[in-house]
């Protein structure tokens, strides 16, 4: 069964330009080339702290397979995680596993 991340980040004062520029330039890109179904990127309207992302998985296999490829490499480990340990407050992360409605668009 498909089913979403609802990816809500707390970003550092200061430091969302610097975030965007590193998801959006840099993660997504990585995401989406390794098979990552990426649905939606926002920014809180007025307030620099507040990044939200949308992902879709097609089963939990499917994303269990994707964090492998992405989440285990030496890239993510060595280079990526440090830059995003800087500029967001990870404690402060909420990460929801949604499902889409009967109704919804995103199915």
């Amino acid at each position: 069964m498909a089913f979403y991340e609802l990816r809500q980040y707390k970003v550092r004062p200061g430091c969302m330009e610097a975030w965007l520029d590193l998801i959006e330039n840099t993660i997504i890109p990585g995401q989406t080339e390794a098979g990552f179904d990426i649905t939606g990127s926002f920014r809180g309207e007025g307030d620099d702290s507040t990044y939200v992302w949308i992902r879709r998985f097609a089963s939990e296999e499917d994303r269990k397979r994707l964090y492998d490829a992405f989440y285990g490499t030496e890239t993510w480990k060595s280079e990526l995680l440090p830059k995003v340990a800087e500029l967001l407050d990870r404690e402060a992360s909420v990460i929801t596993r949604i499902v889409p409605t009967a109704t919804s668009a995103l199915q």
